[in-house]
């Protein structure tokens, strides 16, 4: 397809305009074919980007710029008309200022090379929770992953000549070439130049510079979550930060759950979970982000925006993640900063088998005992969910799934306990607002200071968090039946004793856990109501059978009120800071907890 076989105006004039500024060699509107996936990555291994695995079929391994390695928060910015839209948690720059400051960046960044136009749709393309954007890049790299984590489709042209709305993605890698000059196997430009910027208002996303990970693929977090959570906001519905598994009982029966949890606390993990428990069963709909919208039934219902897994390598295990091994094994996976291994396969830390020998992200020779890294702490594995071995039948269907319960966490040593349900959905959303990991000692403030990341989407959220929480409780309250909102828990997988021990096994044991929140969606399932919310009976998880001490199930099962009074002050101080917009149902929530706990 040509520029001029667009019809949209619209679409038409603002290829055209970029294309202007950038100057690029010529210009490839994408067609989502195998045959093109191909091509770029054939494109790659020419350039030195790509090295073909020996191991995994149609796999490619690639080894960045040392510059350029992970998301660049502080380069990362949400250009709403007003800083006070963008909240304390965002980096803020006017959208006149930030948009001078891109024209004189993108103008002729794109010289020497091909300027792709990327039509995806983020969801299946007849739901009608899905969301269409287009990407212009520069980066075939950036190409190839969209392959995987997006529906790549020219027929999305033809729905926005029909009038659909699309988001606006522009990208460039900011290292444009000379007649002549030869490329470099990760171009980039330096830190200093990087932008990853947003504009809700025109549902635009700008990022230059960086051509690893969400900086450059914008469908990730860019799109499905900063903007798409303007959108929801705007229109009623929810884009989160969440898994979403399918938990069916040894009866058959089946629910739906969504989590929430911040990075290095199992999220990944829990999506593609091996339970312990005989006769159940946990399938995956996604792993990393949750859209939904009420339907029919009145019930919230889901989808997962994305069409691969771009999952943290370091880690990944036969143990702690069997089913995503699976997935990459089976090959059709991009592997970016992972080590090579000699015998033409990738290697990271955490795996099942070290190698004697290998060649580092960072090109240099590593051997078995070293102590420097193999490879990156952030490397990375772009693979297709459909891929996965316990991906539920249910995860492309357009209507999405109705949700029972939603599970908030985070990492804590001490105070909170295994499991505990909200009291309604009002608690519910002050637990998500408050959702914190403990510091390492090595951190600034020291251990014992809390890290909060509301509703793991402190880095995600498009617009003020304060009206972010006020938008949580209106879909509370404008539900078309109450009674059929999800029930909120709030989990901690990393209770650990006074030796320093985690009390919890974690992994496939964790299905106790959701075996009780299945019940208590329910009716059923034994609770005790305590200060906090409702925590599991004595016996209703079993412990016993896992060999977890009396004292240990204690620590699990029990409210430890001093310890929940003192970290109060540190949970009052994050609300404060959003002011006037915190809503004052979770200011009367945070009261109302210090006065049950003094109770």
């Amino acid at each position: 397809m040509q520029l001029t076989d667009i019809k949209s105006p619209a679409l038409k004039s603002w290829i055209q305009q970029w294309s202007d500024l950038c100057t690029p060699d010529q210009v490839v509107i994408c067609d989502g074919s195998k045959a093109e996936y191909d091509a770029c990555c054939n494109l790659l291994v020419k350039a030195g980007t790509f090295i073909k695995l020996d191991k995994k079929p149609n796999s490619y391994a690639c080894r960045t710029d040392v510059s350029d390695v992970a998301r660049v928060e502080e380069r990362t910015f949400i250009c709403s008309e007003t800083k006070d839209a963008a909240g304390p948690t965002n980096n803020w720059c006017a959208p006149a200022e930030m948009r001078v400051t891109l024209n004189g960046l993108f103008k002729g960044c794109m010289a020497g090379r091909t300027m792709f136009v990327i039509p995806f749709s983020m969801g299946p393309v007849e739901s009608p929770i899905a969301k269409f954007g287009f990407e212009i890049t520069d980066s075939p790299y950036v190409v190839a992953n969209m392959h995987i984590m997006t529906r790549v489709n020219d027929s999305i042209i033809a729905k926005v000549d029909a009038g659909a709305e699309f988001v606006k993605c522009v990208h460039s890698v900011g290292y444009p070439l000379a007649a002549n000059q030869p490329d470099v196997p990760w171009p980039c430009a330096p830190i200093d130049k990087k932008h990853i910027t947003h504009f809700p208002e025109t549902r635009e996303i700008i990022s230059f510079g960086s051509g690893y990970g969400g900086n450059a693929l914008l469908g990730k977090k860019c799109f499905a979550l900063r903007i798409a959570s303007v959108q929801a906001r705007d229109e009623g519905w929810l884009a989160e930060h969440m898994l979403i598994l399918k938990l069916t009982s040894p009866q058959g029966e089946v629910k739906f759950v969504a989590a929430a949890f911040p990075s290095a606390c199992g999220k990944t993990n829990l999506a593609m979970m091996e339970p312990n428990l005989p006769g159940w069963k946990v399938e995956t709909i996604g792993d990393d982000i949750a859209w939904m919208k009420f339907g029919p039934d009145g019930r919230l219902h889901a989808i997962n925006p994305e069409n691969g897994f771009f999952g943290v390598a370091p880690g990944t295990s036969m143990k702690s993640n069997p089913n995503a091994m699976r997935t990459v094994n089976q090959g059709n996976s991009i592997f970016s900063n992972c080590a090579l291994t000699l015998d033409g396969d990738v290697y990271w830390e955490g795996m099942d088998q070290t190698p004697e020998n290998c060649v580092d992200w960072q090109r240099r020779p590593w051997k078995k005992g070293s102590t420097a890294k193999a490879a990156h702490p952030n490397a990375r594995f772009t693979a297709p969910a459909a891929q996965c071995p316990v991906i539920a039948k249910e995860w492309e269907d357009p209507a999405g799934v109705p949700i029972s319960a939603f599970l908030f966490g985070g990492r804590r040593a001490n105070v909170v306990p295994l499991v505990n349900e909200a009291q309604d959905w009002e608690h519910g959303v002050f637990l998500g607002a408050t959702m914190a990991s403990e510091m390492t000692a090595a951190a600034i403030g020291g251990a014992g200071q809390l890290r909060f990341d509301p509703f793991a989407m402190l880095p995600f959220c498009g617009y003020h968090m304060g009206d972010y929480f006020a938008h949580w409780l209106t879909v509370g309250a404008n539900a078309p039946d109450p009674s059929k909102l999800p029930k909120i828990f709030y989990v901690n997988w990393f209770r650990k004793n006074e030796a320093g021990k985690f009390v919890w096994p974690g992994f496939g044991d964790n299905a106790r856990v959701l075996k009780w929140i299945f019940e208590r969606c329910s009716g059923k399932g034994q609770a005790v109501a305590t200060a906090i919310g409702n925590l599991p009976a004595p016996d209703a998880l079993g412990l016993a059978d896992l060999g977890i001490t009396a004292a240990d199930q204690q620590l699990l099962l029990t409210v430890d009120k001093d310890g929940w009074l003192a970290v109060l002050p540190q949970i009052k101080a994050h609300l404060e800071q959003f002011g006037s917009r915190l809503p004052k149902a979770l200011a009367k929530q945070l009261a109302a907890l210090e006065a049950r706990l003094k109770a």
